[in-house]
């Protein structure tokens, strides 16, 4: 008895400690993405400098209870609001193609003809799996390694200082956020995903597929 007592405070310890340090990381990786990003945020269109290329970080366009993504119209109309003020000349939509029935490039590049870009101005990038892929191809596959990333201020917080790690100079617009009862769960993920950033550099993480160039003019 006694002994199953003493590996139950062991195990209990081990356990105690090992919760400890996941909280510590998802503190200390909190505090560095947003303090060495905080100098590279727009969110007046007058006041963001002005880069070639713009990429838009993909999320899906239509809910899975058939509602309108929030997040994908908000980064679209900051797009709009960023090619219209000429801050941006060229745009890249970068997101998931994984299927063929699942498109967000396609549905972003969409989104923006409607709102009046032209289409000889923007450029797909299927193959942003993830935001570290949507960064590192931006460069790799369209020879970028200085634009403005748009989407919301916590998901450019980490897009930008992945791009800083990679030693790009990459600034960030920020589109409207949703609500926080919206948009809990993303928050949520966005602290493990910090976390997941420093995972990633620390074992040489790349993207998923590179490929064949794509020049911008």
């Amino acid at each position: 008895m006694k002994k199953i007592k003493k590996y139950l405070k062991k195990i209990m310890l081990i356990s105690f400690l090992l919760i400890l340090g996941v909280i510590g990381s998802i503190i200390i990786a909190d505090y560095l993405v947003v303090s060495k990003t905080e100098s590279s945020l727009f969110e007046n269109v007058t006041m963001i400098p002005t880069r070639k290329v713009g990429v838009v970080l993909g999320t899906r366009k239509i809910l899975p209870n058939g509602y309108i993504n929030n997040y994908f119209t908000y980064r679209i109309d900051a797009t709009v609001s960023l090619y219209r003020s000429g801050k941006i000349k060229y745009i890249i939509v970068s997101g998931d193609n994984s299927t063929k029935e699942y498109n967000e490039p396609e549905d972003m590049k969409n989104a923006l003809i409607a709102k009046g870009i032209p289409e000889d101005r923007i450029f797909m990038d299927f193959a942003g799996f993830r935001t570290l892929d949507s960064v590192v191809r931006a460069r790799e596959i369209f020879g970028q390694s200085s634009f403005t990333v748009i989407s919301q201020k916590f998901h450019n917080q980490r897009a930008i200082y992945l791009a800083h790690l990679e030693g790009m100079e990459v600034i960030g617009f920020n589109a409207k956020d949703v609500s926080i009862k919206y948009g809990i769960k993303t928050q949520i993920r966005e602290k493990l995903a910090r976390v997941k950033v420093f995972v990633d550099y620390l074992t040489g993480k790349e993207p998923k597929f590179l490929g064949e160039k794509i020049i911008i003019p």
